[in-house]
């Protein structure tokens, strides 16, 4: 495990007085695919069900290891740290932190103990005593006409902040293949000049600025090797029916 993934390993999900059993099983999945793995219920309505398997889809091992608490208390046990989700302002609350930096603030926390990210129930959020046993809240910034978000959706929101925040932002990269020299762009230039010329597209005499932008084209597109012998291909292409229409006349 790195040091990154560790400091995940230290992150809790807490789900308050969940009433579907499927967004648990969807939060679920929301935490494996970002790393997460400690998810703690705090008195659901109905846990374990066939739903919450269901929607957990392949993260069935992260509900099997679930922990359900009677009390939010019981939830935070050994935590250092405890940040409450609202969509709403509350009293008495000593910080307020937007998602990102309330993930940022989690992952500075780990090395002293772990840190919970609580979420209420579907229909209210967290009530006024679940937030006062949180240091600090944090809210996804959204839609201030319509910021109703799904419960696991609000939770992969968190856990994908909290993922990047611990350094985790390795993924896959274009593949990148072999750059054209700059002889063979010229050259290619230099047979498109052609071409054009013997289709009657080009006039020496009258270049105007064809072949300057022709050329800034060719800069821009930033051409690979292969391409080059692509486009030189079908130049000669049309080289060889220019050559059998004119033997034809």
């Amino acid at each position: 495990m790195t040091s990154a993934e560790s400091r995940l390993a230290r992150i809790r999900v807490v789900l308050c007085q969940t009433s579907h059993p499927g967004n648990i099983g969807a939060a679920a999945r929301a935490l494996k695919t970002m790393g997460l793995s400690q998810l703690a219920l705090v008195a659901p309505e109905k846990f374990p069900h066939p739903e919450a398997t269901a929607r957990a889809s392949g993260a069935v091992d992260v509900l099997e290891g679930a922990r359900v608490c009677a009390t939010l208390d019981d939830a935070l046990t050994g935590c250092v740290l405890a940040i409450g989700l609202s969509a709403r302002h509350r009293e008495l609350v000593a910080d307020v932190w937007p998602a990102r930096m309330a993930a940022i603030e989690a992952i500075r926390h780990v090395p002293a103990g772990e840190v919970a990210l609580v979420f209420g129930t579907e229909m209210s959020g967290l009530t006024n005593d679940e937030v006062s046993r949180c240091q600090a809240l944090a809210y996804i910034p959204s839609n201030p006409d319509y910021g109703s978000l799904n419960l696991a959706a609000a939770v992969q929101v968190l856990a994908y902040e909290v993922r990047m925040a611990a350094g985790l932002v390795g993924g896959y990269g274009a593949i990148t293949y072999q750059p054209a020299a700059q002889d063979e762009i010229a050259g290619l230039h230099r047979h498109a000049a052609r071409t054009m010329r013997d289709l009657g597209f080009f006039n020496p005499d009258r270049p105007r600025r064809l072949l300057p932008r022709l050329r800034r084209l060719f800069a821009r597109t930033r051409l690979e090797h292969e391409e080059v012998n692509i486009l030189r291909g079908i130049l000669a292409s049309v080289d060889k029916a220019l050559k059998r229409t004119q033997s034809g006349r």
